[in-house]
């Protein structure tokens, strides 16, 4: 068999294998050191039985490696690209299961992806596992993530999700990898599908961004060529208007985490009805100095004002995903525009 036929006859992993023996311990282990647990084993076992390799199969794979590599060209990463290539390779089963887990949370192990899902969405999925699972679960996320949710779990079973981490010691790993199994197969493939972003809520995200001339600009042009998604967007948008929803606790607890040099410069391009929610929410001393500061400002530009404006919905928005403040839904005619 020629050099060419040898190599034509070893899997990915092998051809993996010859070439990096080929390359030398050095540049051997960097590349090591980039690699998942998972790509370690499997290149690794495929070095241990691979025997001896002809001069000419390795020549011919290093050839080959360099040809792929210089007739490339430009690249474009995609999830398209990368899951057409992985079919050629693996089932359709195992590469819809690899997609998923890309698209899902970003981490390089299960545990790392599970400490980038949302506390309270892992609650809800772990509330319905046996205490035990849990644990071994909140053993392996990071302490701060694991606390926050054991503090969402129904409190009787959190006790015993408690006292089954006092008394857990060394997981066993085929324990560890049927939780793991199980996790990949019926939370992180199900939270990759839904957690996929609707089109117009990014779009709404993306106009909250803009100027407010930017914003009214492209809206206007998309209700031309369909006011259903212009409408659709604009109900998914959050603007500094919106803020008549907050309570007045809600406004209060704004007020205390807003920066300072924001609030006058925003509020000088409000509504007098917006201003009123602010000051009414502030010692009479407080909100004195606040419409001296407003007035001492003199002539602002607009963008300076869309700038401080957009920074506290931002606040906004992340205190609310935070459960720091509410903002309610609030009626068409409750709203400022």
């Amino acid at each position: 068999m020629s050099g060419t036929e040898e190599a034509r006859a070893l899997s990915g992993p092998q051809k993996a294998a010859v070439l990096m023996l080929a390359l030398g311990e050095e540049h051997c282990a960097k590349l090591f050191g980039l690699m998942h647990e998972d790509e370690i084993r499997e290149i690794s076992a495929a070095m241990a039985q691979l025997g001896p390799v002809r001069s000419e199969t390795v020549e011919r794979l290093c050839a080959e490696f360099a040809e792929q590599l210089g007739s490339s060209g430009s690249i474009v990463g995609s999830f398209e690209n990368t899951e057409r290539l992985l079919l050629k390779t693996l089932p359709r089963e195992r590469v819809s299961q690899i997609m998923e887990e890309i698209r899902g949370p970003a981490g390089r192990t299960m545990w790392d992806k599970l400490g980038n899902v949302n506390e309270a969405v892992l609650a809800n999925y772990l509330k319905n596992e046996y205490p035990q699972t849990v644990a071994v679960v909140l053993a392996k996320v990071r302490p701060h993530h694991a606390a926050r949710v054991l503090a969402m779990l129904p409190e009787g079973f959190a006790m015993e999700v408690v006292m089954r981490m006092l008394r857990m010691e060394s997981v066993q790993k085929d324990v560890l990898d049927g939780v793991e199994r199980t996790l990949r197969a019926e939370f992180m493939s199900n939270l990759a599908r839904s957690t996929r972003r609707d089109a117009h809520e990014m779009m709404a995200e993306i106009f909250n961004s803009l100027d407010r001339q930017a914003e009214q600009r492209f809206l206007a042009a998309l209700e031309e060529r369909n006011r259903e998604a212009a409408e659709r967007i604009k109900s998914l948008m959050f603007t500094f208007d919106d803020l008549n929803r907050l309570t007045p606790p809600a406004v209060q607890a704004l007020l205390r985490a807003v920066e300072k040099d924001k609030l006058p410069l925003a509020l000088k391009g409000a509504s007098e009805k917006l201003r009123e929610l602010f000051f009414g929410n502030l010692s009479e001393r407080a909100a004195k100095m606040l419409r001296e500061e407003i007035e001492a400002l003199g002539p602002v530009k607009l963008r300076e004002v869309d700038e401080a404006q957009g920074a506290i919905v931002t606040l906004a928005k992340e205190m609310a995903a935070q459960g720091q403040i509410e903002i309610g839904e609030g009626e068409e005619d409750e709203m400022v525009f």
